[in-house]
């Protein structure tokens, strides 16, 4: 009785919430123009919904990775977070007047959260759940060769170029960046679904616990509920990133970018944070770094892309050089995790190590 409650309410809940995201999108369409205390009470019960929305749609999204296997259902998971990223960050730069940084932010945001954050949660639990933990150099090495290229590149490079201003590449730079994210993340998902699949693939779940999360549903249906909790997640981020916006103007605070940037990354990461967490408690290392890293790879090898086509469109500045204080931090986390999962083995003292980098992460954002 309790499981077909719950497993009702993973139904339910999508479908409420989308209802409730049109009609709280209309709500605070209507009241930009109100007092900023009523936006703020509109923006934290848009927030509430969504934080509520991630755990039907993390049951989803489960479900349909363990019916279709590895590493497609952590694909899916990935492509469908990554889309709602993009259209937020497509959303806040049109929103009002240019929004040069908000692209460089939510990415730089999401490689930091995942890197030092979930990366450092997942570790740390894991082992002390399970003392130490193993996982496969070879496809972990791939993710983060991947991602070091693609940050370097899109968030490191455009400072160091002659022919455009600082932090921004032209439109040419621009383009060839935005085709060289798109070929090298392509290439790494038909390895990773097909040519080295084994590099990637860690099949370790118990039949009672595949039972429990496959349960009777339709493959069908969890696609569609999946698909209608992540619509309303969109609906209601994309509003509560711009009402996010406008009150730290108004308030006049310092590094609105960076916290607007972090606010949209750690919104659309829950369902894959919450994913990667669990699977290291359930001693699935490999899948935990497959979903987290994936993620960092697919903000980078997607929304860059997205964002120039939205750049050269509408004519919108786009800046994606990260500042040195930026730099630092985002390189010393890719370093760290590198050595991290060099051994193959990794125990909760390295994810310590993660931990301290986020906590200085957050810090710096509203104490640069």
């Amino acid at each position: 009785m309790v499981l077909g409650r719950r497993a009702a309410a993973h139904y339910a809940l999508p479908l409420a919430t989308l209802g409730l995201a049109v009609f709280l999108q209309l709500g605070l369409l209507s009241a930009r123009n109100a007092v900023l205390p009523l936006r703020i009470v509109l923006t934290g019960l848009a927030i509430g919904l969504v934080f509520a929305t991630v755990f039907a749609a993390l049951h989803h999204a489960e479900t349909i990775a363990h019916r279709i296997g590895e590493p497609y259902g952590t694909l899916v998971l990935t492509f469908a977070v990554t889309s709602i990223e993009v259209s937020v960050i497509v959303a806040v730069m049109l929103h009002g007047d240019d929004n040069p940084e908000v692209a460089r932010e939510s990415v730089f945001s999401t490689c930091m959260i995942i890197l030092a954050g979930v990366i450092g949660i997942c570790l740390t639990l894991g082992g002390l759940r399970h003392r130490h933990q193993e996982l496969k150099r070879q496809g972990t090495n791939a993710y983060l060769a991947m991602l070091t290229a693609l940050a370097v590149l899109t968030l490191v490079m455009p400072n160091y170029t002659l022919s455009a201003s600082s932090g921004a590449f032209y439109g040419a730079q621009l383009g060839l960046v935005s085709v060289l994210c798109i070929l090298l993340y392509g290439s790494f998902v038909y390895a990773q679904a097909g040519l080295h699949r084994e590099d990637f693939v860690e099949e370790f779940i118990g039949p009672e616990r595949r039972k429990e999360i496959i349960g009777k549903q339709s493959i069908a249906g969890n696609v569609l509920f999946l698909l209608i909790g992540l619509a309303g997640v969109v609906l209601l981020a994309e509003d509560i990133a711009a009402g996010i916006e406008d009150a730290l103007v108004a308030l006049e605070l310092p590094q609105a970018e960076a916290i607007v940037g972090a606010f949209i990354a750690t919104m659309v990461l829950m369902p894959e944070a919450l994913a990667a967490i669990r699977a290291s408690m359930d001693n699935q290392l490999q899948r935990s770094l497959n979903i987290a890293l994936g993620s960092a790879c697919a903000t980078i090898g997607m929304t860059v892309p997205a964002v120039t086509v939205v750049s050269l469109m509408t004519g919108k500045q786009l800046t994606l050089g990260l500042g040195p204080g930026d730099t630092v931090l985002l390189l010393l986390a890719i370093g760290v995790s590198t050595l991290s999962f060099g051994t193959g083995r990794t125990t909760y003292l390295t994810g310590l190590v993660h931990l301290v980098i986020f906590v200085a992460y957050v810090f710096l954002i509203f104490f640069p």
